[in-house]
C-alpha cells in the first residue's frame, strides 16, 4: 500500500476527537509519525465528551501507524513550548503541523445562532483565548524548528463559505481572523520551503453533532438531516493530499476547501462519496 507520507512528523492540536481526530488517523495511515495533542486522556475526557488522545493513537497504531499522545493545554503556553520541544529531542524536525485546537465547545457544545448582544463576552474567550491564540501560540514555538529543515506545511483547520457571515458573531470573527492568520504567515514565510494554508470542511459528523442528533457512525444515515454531512476522515484526506503535492506551495496562503482538494487530487470520502463544497 502506498504510504505518501513515510518518514514525516507531524503535529496535529486538538486530536481527541472531531476533525483533530480524522486528520490524525489518516496522516498515520498515510505513513507519518503523528503527535497527537490535547487535554483530554482516556477517563479525563474534557467536559466528558467522548474521545481522547489516547484513543486516537490507538487507533492509529491499530491500522499499522505511529502515534504519540501529548497532554498539551494549548492555552498554557509553557505546555505548547515544551510539546515542541519533545517533538525537537525525539524527532529532530517537524514536517506537518495541522492546528486544530479549539475551544468553542468548552462554551456550547451546539452553538444556537442568536444575536451578538446575547452572548455573553467571555464567549471571546472561547474561541479567541482557547482557539486562535492557541494556534498562534503554537506556531511562534513550532515554526523555528521548521525552519531549521527550510521546509513543511503548516495547516489550519477553518470554515468558510466564501464571504458569507458565519451564524453567529465570535464564530465568524474567530475563523476570519485564522483566514488572516494565514495571510500574514503567508508573507512572513514567503521565502523559505514552509507552506501554510487555511483547511476548511463542510458539515461534519462529529462525535457531537451525532451524539446531538441521537445517532452514530453506524447509522446517521437513517436521519435524513445529515444527508449533507461528511465524516471527519474526508478533512483528513485533503490534509494528507496536500501535505504529499510537492506542488503545495502554489496554495501558499489560502483558505482551501475540502469538495475543491477532493475534486482536484481525486479522493473520496469513506463512503465513496465525492461531496462538493458546502454552501450555506
Amino acid at each position: 500500500m502506498e504510504r505518501p507520507l513515510d518518514g514525516k512528523i507531524a503535529l496535529v492540536t486538538g486530536g481527541s476527537r472531531g476533525a483533530g481526530r480524522g486528520i490524525a488517523i489518516e496522516l498515520g495511515k498515510a505513513g507519518a509519525v503523528v503527535y497527537v495533542s490535547g487535554r483530554s486522556l482516556r477517563g479525563e475526557s474534557t467536559n466528558g465528551f467522548p474521545g481522547s488522545i489516547d484513543e486516537t493513537a490507538e487507533e492509529i497504531r491499530r491500522l499499522g501507524g505511529q502515534a504519540v499522545p501529548c497532554r498539551c493545554d494549548h492555552t498554557r503556553d509553557e505546555d505548547t513550548k515544551a510539546l515542541i520541544g519533545r517533538i525537537r529531542q525525539e524527532q529532530g524536525r517537524l514536517d506537518i503541523l495541522v492546528n486544530n485546537v479549539w475551544g468553542l465547545h468548552d462554551f456550547e457544545a451546539n452553538l444556537k445562532p442568536r444575536a451578538f448582544w446575547e452572548y455573553p463576552l467571555k464567549m471571546w474567550d472561547a474561541v479567541f483565548q482557547s482557539g486562535v491564540r492557541a494556534q498562534i501560540a503554537t506556531n511562534h514555538y513550532a515554526i523555528p524548528l521548521m525552519l531549521e529543515t527550510g521546509r513543511g506545511i503548516i495547516v489550519h483547520t477553518t470554515f468558510r463559505d466564501q464571504d458569507k457571515y458565519l451564524s453567529t458573531f465570535y464564530y465568524d470573527l474567530a475563523k476570519n481572523a485564522i483566514h488572516r492568520t494565514v495571510f500574514g504567515l503567508s508573507h512572513d514565510l514567503k521565502n523559505t520551503g514552509i507552506t501554510v494554508a487555511a483547511v476548511s470542511p463542510g458539515w461534519m459528523r462529529t462525535e457531537l453533532v451525532l451524539k446531538n442528533f441521537g445517532t452514530d457512525e453506524d447509522h446517521w444515515q437513517e436521519v435524513e438531516a445529515l444527508g449533507r454531512t461528511e465524516s471527519t476522515y474526508y478533512i483528513g484526506r485533503a490534509v494528507c493530499a496536500l501535505a504529499a503535492d510537492p506542488n503545495r506551495h502554489d496554495k501558499h496562503g489560502q483558505v482551501l476547501q475540502v469538495g475543491d482538494l477532493a475534486l482536484e487530487y481525486g479522493f473520496t470520502d469513506i463512503d465513496g462519496r465525492y461531496i462538493p463544497p458546502f454552501v450555506i
